[in-house]
């Protein structure tokens, strides 16, 4: 798969309306991606053991999107061969008063994953920068009254920046998901969510309410992934109309970026090498 094509390139200008929701790529049927995902899973869970044995690399998934892109099934499915001894999954939902009372990115720090571990993020920092924006939540955050200005966004994107600079220069790997999906597919899928009883519980009165911004989240969106998408922390924008492909593109990236780090089991030295002799010895002459 040409998943370089999903990337978004630093300093570049996203325009969501030109970039394909439903590209699938050479891939035309779900069974021919369901086979291929299922390879990758495979190769995902050798890798994990690997990064987890090796302990030095941390890896950071980022999942941001629209209602009804698929955020939860992505995660689920691509995911579903890892081991949860390595693996934490952290959703992020309105701040506390505790997190109120601490910049943005406390709580984010908090949640980021050990050496060796994969953290998967669904929603982030970047809900900074988005529903905070789109709806001036920023009021709310007890900042000084000076700094609450035009270019607090932009100082935003920098603080980003620099967080997750930071992040890359002690060894984590970041990657950051924007499922990007159509106005017409989330209405088909809400409306999936309403007429069937046992997704009844998947729909919000205020899915609807955050619907009627599209336009104001779609800009968000397009200036965020514009301004933070570095060579260490990139974005891919993945089309998520064919939930499918969205799984297979997401398990094809992230399996690349784990092949790249050559995970490895330690090697022992002369002298844990021998311990492993003596322990050896002391195990067979048990009765």
């Amino acid at each position: 798969m040409n998943y370089d094509k999903f990337r978004v390139k630093p300093n570049s200008n996203v325009n969501l309306s030109k970039i394909s929701t439903f590209d699938t790529g050479k891939y035309k049927s779900k069974k021919e991606a369901a086979a291929m995902l299922k390879e990758n899973i495979k190769k995902m869970t050798e890798l994990q053991d690997k990064l987890y044995a090796q302990d030095k690399f941390a890896l950071l998934i980022v999942f941001q999107a629209m209602d009804a892109a698929g955020k939860d099934g992505t995660i689920k499915h691509v995911m579903s061969g890892l081991n949860p001894q390595g693996t934490q999954v952290y959703s992020f939902k309105q701040p506390s008063k505790t997190e109120l009372d601490h910049g943005y990115l406390w709580r984010i720090n908090k949640a980021l994953p050990e050496r060796g571990r994969i953290g998967i993020f669904n929603r982030s920092h970047y809900e900074e920068v988005l529903i905070v924006r789109v709806h001036d939540l920023i009021k709310f955050q007890k900042l000084p009254e000076k700094l609450l200005n035009t270019d607090i966004w932009k100082q935003r994107y920098r603080q980003i920046n620099d967080f997750e600079k930071y992040l890359s220069e002690n060894g984590m790997v970041i990657l950051k998901f924007f499922l990007h999906i159509s106005r017409g597919e989330q209405k088909k899928r809400f409306l999936k969510r309403i007429n069937n009883p046992e997704k009844n519980w998947k729909f919000s009165e205020s899915d609807i309410k955050e619907r009627g911004f599209w336009n104001e989240y779609q800009k968000a969106y397009q200036e965020a992934v514009s301004a933070t998408s570095k060579i260490y922390a990139p974005w891919f924008i993945v089309p998520a109309d064919k939930k499918w492909f969205t799984r297979l593109a997401v398990s094809e990236i992230i399996v690349n970026a784990m092949e790249k780090l050559k995970p490895d089991y330690p090697k022992l030295d002369k002298k844990q090498l021998s311990g492993l002799k003596r322990a050896k010895e002391l195990l067979l002459k048990e009765m």
